[in-house]
């Protein structure tokens, strides 16, 4: 049965509403056109810290993929100043949105908008000022991912580049939304766009539910681990326990009731992935999750 289509603004919904109302538009229609998105392969399966990291390199591994991050520096006008390491939401989306741009426009030069508002517009954040603002995080968050340095690895290759070549700084001033402060472009390093338009590396995604999930580091990366690792499930199964699927998605936690917290904070990022994955066949079991063969949210192309 159809679903009845929202008109609401997503940006004035709070999350349960904006998660329902993707969850029915999802349902309603399969994606299409600027629905799309496309992300990195090996970032589905390990990604960027979730909260801030202290130290200038952070490296997750999970099974046979891993990633190591290294923090590098910036020139914001008067020399170089180094940066942290990317963390969060913020940077999760803002490189899936530019490597969907770089498969859709078959282009390393990708233009990130007008304005600062007009860039978080796009990744569904409101734009908001002060030192916690959005304006302040996006800024923060830019320039430590166009600084950074990756390594991804997986089954005997390696590789390794920074995904940014060249980023003209965000400069500060009292009014971050200055349309002349703001880059307007980002260009790719060639080898990242060459994995991502030619070495098969693209994963799709539907933009609708990145967008649903954009206050959630940890739910981004179970939809996006989902939408790689589902479909390509045989037989009857993989049982995934509590200890692996922390390894996997939270290291950081420690000590003797490390499994039962990391559980407390994985299924609700779970059961939020999943209503923007409505095909997607999730089980719980004792001690973990059941993963049963599914449709991706967007079909591969042959």
């Amino acid at each position: 049965m159809a679903t009845a289509k929202s008109t609401a603004d997503p940006r004035k919904l709070t999350r349960a509403e904006k998660l329902i109302d993707a969850s029915a538009k999802i349902m309603d229609m399969q994606p299409e056109g600027r629905d799309m998105a496309f992300t990195h392969a090996v970032l589905c399966q390990v990604g960027l810290p979730r909260s801030k990291f202290v130290g200038r390199e952070f490296m997750r591994q999970s099974g046979a993929a891993w990633v190591n991050v290294q923090a590098g520096w910036i020139d914001e006008g008067n020399g170089p100043v180094q940066q942290p390491i990317p963390y969060g939401a913020l940077p999760r989306l803002a490189l899936a949105w530019i490597s969907t741009q770089a498969v859709r426009m078959k282009c390393r030069e990708i233009a990130i908008g007008s304005s600062a508002s007009d860039f978080l517009r796009m990744l569904g954040k409101t734009a908001t000022g002060g030192k916690t603002g959005s304006f302040s995080m996006l800024r923060m968050q830019m320039h430590a991912l166009a600084a950074c340095r990756l390594q991804l690895g997986f089954k005997g290759r390696t590789y390794t580049d920074q995904p940014v070549a060249q980023f003209d700084a965000w400069l500060r001033d009292k009014d971050h939304r200055q349309k002349s402060l703001w880059p307007g472009v980002i260009v790719l390093s060639e080898s990242y766009f060459k994995s991502l338009t030619e070495g098969k590396k693209a994963v799709p995604l539907d933009n609708r539910a990145l967008l649903a999930l954009s206050d959630s580091a940890l739910a981004l990366d179970v939809y996006i681990w989902l939408a790689y690792r589902l479909h390509d499930i045989k037989g009857k199964g993989v049982t995934l326990y509590w200890k692996s699927l922390r390894e996997q998605f939270a290291q950081e936690y420690r000590g003797k009731n490390s499994d039962k917290d990391f559980k407390k904070r994985f299924l609700p990022a779970l059961k939020k992935a999943l209503a923007v994955y409505p095909t997607a066949r999730v089980k719980p079991v004792t001690g973990g999750i059941l993963l049963l063969c599914s449709p991706p949210p967007v079909a591969y192309k042959e």
